[in-house]
């Protein structure tokens, strides 16, 4: 049986090590391969301790050995599991996602102030005006995007990508979109420890095929926590958009989500705020604006903490109609609504390119204890 040990160590680049979005090979896991006669032995080791685990690299291994190799090989795997470095039990490994030009996370201090309708709305505006689009879904606990963009029928498919199977994001409106709300049944509450998410994360990232993106937006969840630490760590944030609604309370929330994002360990320009439900306008009385939540708010906020006001938002009843059909505001060419969104989006941009100019390439943030301790 004619076969060298390099077509063994070919054979185990096809399969992708678990959240790395690398081969087994390349993420080192294979530690010795041994080849006599028509037997191979394959040592391996891996940080997940499962049985199941354990069971499917080993058939992983003798599938693509069979397959690429010969099917008459005697396949032995030795798995062993090696303990991860001790680190933050939260930290997703940084890298660049190849062909990703900007990323941007779209986050809010509380929850309800329309901060995943602000997100849709500003990837479709930026799709009609001729970018490449992703949307990353990374409200862990509560996914909408994927209702938003009418898609929660759809499920991603398996992609081959250089030998290895990848997810392919789905696409409406031009936008290509990643989200949990796929993988999760909608009647059942998600109940995960920081590690769980952020490893659901890192595949939602890093196992995808996104292709060639100008714009890749980040729906964060409400608030600060595990999740945005894991975000920040795991991919070089171009910038940030907060969301806002002008009541005191969210306002004094939002500032906080400034302060995350400026924190010195944390460091990611904040593009600017937008302030959603400014003002309710009734369609009987279109010329009339009630300040129901307060005036000017997120505007004065930008002000005070030296930050871009990109605009503002209604509150009207058919934003939220149509991002319960799925279909967003922002689809409808020439509405006011629409107009809206596209003025916020070119703020938002405007604000981006002046960043690109004026600072150097965000780095992943590596943070190795909760006391701010970080390098860059």
């Amino acid at each position: 049986m004619g076969f060298k040990k390099q077509d063994i160590y070919k054979a185990l680049e096809t399969i992708t090590a678990p959240g790395e979005g690398k081969s087994l090979v390349e993420n080192n896991n294979v530690k010795n391969v041994v080849t006599f006669g028509d037997e191979v032995i394959v040592d391996v080791t891996i940080s997940n301790p499962t049985l199941q685990a354990k069971k499917k690299i080993e058939v992983e291994i003798m599938k693509a050995i069979h397959e690429h190799v010969d099917q008459k090989i005697d396949v032995k795997v030795n798995v062993k599991v090696e303990a991860a470095a001790k680190e933050n039990p939260n930290q997703i490994k940084g890298k660049e996602i190849p062909n990703i030009q900007n990323i941007i996370a779209v986050a809010s201090g509380k929850g309800g102030v329309g901060k995943s309708t602000i997100t849709a709305n500003l990837a479709v505006s930026l799709a009609k005006m001729g970018f490449k689009v992703g949307v990353l879904d990374a409200d862990v606990y509560g996914p909408s995007q994927h209702l938003m963009f009418d898609v929660e029928q759809e499920k991603p498919l398996a992609t081959n990508i250089n030998g290895r199977s990848k997810m392919k994001p789905v696409e409406n409106y031009g936008v290509k979109l990643l989200s949990l709300g796929f993988f999760t049944n909608p009647s059942q509450a998600v109940i995960w420890r920081g590690p769980m998410a952020s490893k659901a994360l890192n595949q939602l990232i890093f196992d995808a095929d996104w292709g060639e993106l100008d714009f890749l937006l980040i729906d964060l969840p409400p608030g600060t926590g595990d999740v945005h630490l894991s975000i920040v760590q795991a991919v070089p944030i171009n910038g940030a958009v907060v969301v806002s609604t002008p009541q005191n309370i969210a306002l004094a929330d939002a500032k906080k989500g400034v302060a995350m994002f400026q924190q010195e360990m944390i460091n990611v320009p904040v593009l600017g705020i937008v302030e959603n439900m400014a003002y309710f306008t009734p369609e009987e009385l279109p010329d009339n604006k009630y300040y129901i939540f307060g005036k000017d708010g997120a505007k004065n906020l930008a002000k005070d903490i030296d930050a871009r006001f990109l605009g503002e938002i209604p509150l009207v009843q058919s934003i939220r109609e149509a991002g319960d059909v799925g279909h967003p505001v922002a689809l409808q060419e020439g509405s006011p609504l629409s107009d809206a969104f596209t003025n916020v989006t070119k703020e938002m941009v405007s604000q981006l390119l002046k960043r690109n100019a004026n600072l150097p390439p965000t780095e992943v943030v590596r943070i190795t204890t909760m006391s701010g301790c970080s390098t860059k």
